[in-house]
């Protein structure tokens, strides 16, 4: 760090995404949860078709995507904010609905930009621990006085809360906003979208990055009551008002005209993701429940950072994570049968050589 650099980040520890190789040819890229496939030939080319021109700005409202996706959803346009990714969004609540006064919770076990957020923003933080199963107590964040921030489904565990029990934690916390992080919900779960309109302290955040097929694209949006979303965008227009730019803005759009497209893609994630568990259990892995684009599995009787050091040799990348209720696990991001039959083979290597296979 720099003797400029300002003591109050001192102590800061970012996010760590995870690897991004420069050569894909070498690696069966299974980290960082992105689509296996590209997007849908019809969103390409409405993208090519429709681009704005560059010498001139975006957008700053994203109109005529905001109505479309609101349509799609069932919203109303002024209930829904466009960003850059739903990370940005995150980051928007934690500067709008968090301060000195009124601090944040969130999961001991969950998505780890969580705690960066409120350390970059300045707030104290509460991590909540998961149950014995890895799973979210809801009881556990009745009355919290804290701004409340739940992955559903959680990462890196994948497992979901139920609409009903969401909505018991929205009951509990009627003066504090709950957001929801639904990056994953399209592989399984049920969005709470519908609630907004029963909850004025529920924010849902969601992203193109996973099932959209546009994690290169970098959008992502929240949805909530008008209120809450001219509060984000108050946040939004005095950092930066023209966060989505114009090809992401005319890719998105396509994605939304080729529906279709998406859904048969999320449709063979889940398969893959059904065949894959079975087949780690089968080699005697602990698997969770998973309602997201990944499995998170141990091995039996090898150590979790090794097993993702093992694969990464063979070219398999996996995510690991060194807190320790959680280092004999992997995340595993569900790609195409091909992907996870290459992934499965090269376990059965590293557990032959280990004596295990």
């Amino acid at each position: 760090m720099s003797r400029y650099f300002s003591p109050r980040f001192a102590a800061l520890e970012p996010y760590t995404p995870g690897e991004q190789p420069q050569s894909l040819e070498r690696y069966v890229k299974l980290n960082t949860n992105e689509c296996p496939f590209p997007p849908s030939e019809k969103a390409r080319a409405y993208a090519e078709a429709h681009t704005r021109p560059l010498n001139l700005y975006p957008d700053p409202d994203c109109r005529a995507l905001r109505v479309k996706l609101a349509e799609t959803l069932e919203i109303a346009p002024e209930e829904l904010m466009l960003c850059n990714g739903s990370d940005e969004a995150l980051a928007f609540a934690f500067l709008a609905f968090c301060d000195g006064k009124t601090a944040a919770a969130f999961p001991e076990i969950t998505y780890g930009f969580y705690p960066v957020f409120a350390a970059l923003c300045s707030v104290e933080y509460q991590e909540v621990p998961l149950r014995a199963d890895f799973s979210v107590a809801p009881e556990d964040y009745f009355g919290l006085g804290r701004t409340i921030f739940i992955a559903n489904p959680n990462a890196p565990t994948g497992k979901l809360l139920s609409v009903a029990e969401i909505e018991t934690i929205l009951q509990r916390n009627p003066d504090n906003v709950v957001v929801i992080d639904e990056a994953y919900i399209d592989f399984g779960g049920t969005s709470c979208i519908p609630l907004i309109r029963s909850y004025e302290n529920l924010l849902v955040t969601q992203t193109f990055s996973k099932s959209r097929a546009l994690a290169g694209g970098r959008l992502g949006f929240a949805v909530g009551c008008p209120a809450l979303i001219a509060d984000l965008n108050a946040i939004r227009c005095s950092f930066n008002p023209y966060n989505v730019n114009s090809l992401t803005t005319a890719a998105a759009m396509g994605t939304l005209l080729d529906s279709d497209y998406t859904r048969r893609c999320c449709e063979t994630v889940m398969e893959n993701r059904t065949y894959t568990a079975a087949e780690l259990k089968r080699r005697g892995f602990h698997v969770l429940e998973s309602a997201a684009n990944f499995l998170f599995a141990a091995a039996p009787d090898y150590d979790g950072g090794a097993l993702y050091r093992a694969l990464k040799e063979k070219g398999v990348l996996v995510r690991h994570f060194d807190k320790p209720a959680i280092a004999q696990y992997n995340r595993i991001s569900i790609g195409t049968r091909e992907q996870m039959d290459a992934l499965l083979r090269a376990l059965d290597e590293i557990l032959q050589e280990a004596g295990q296979g």
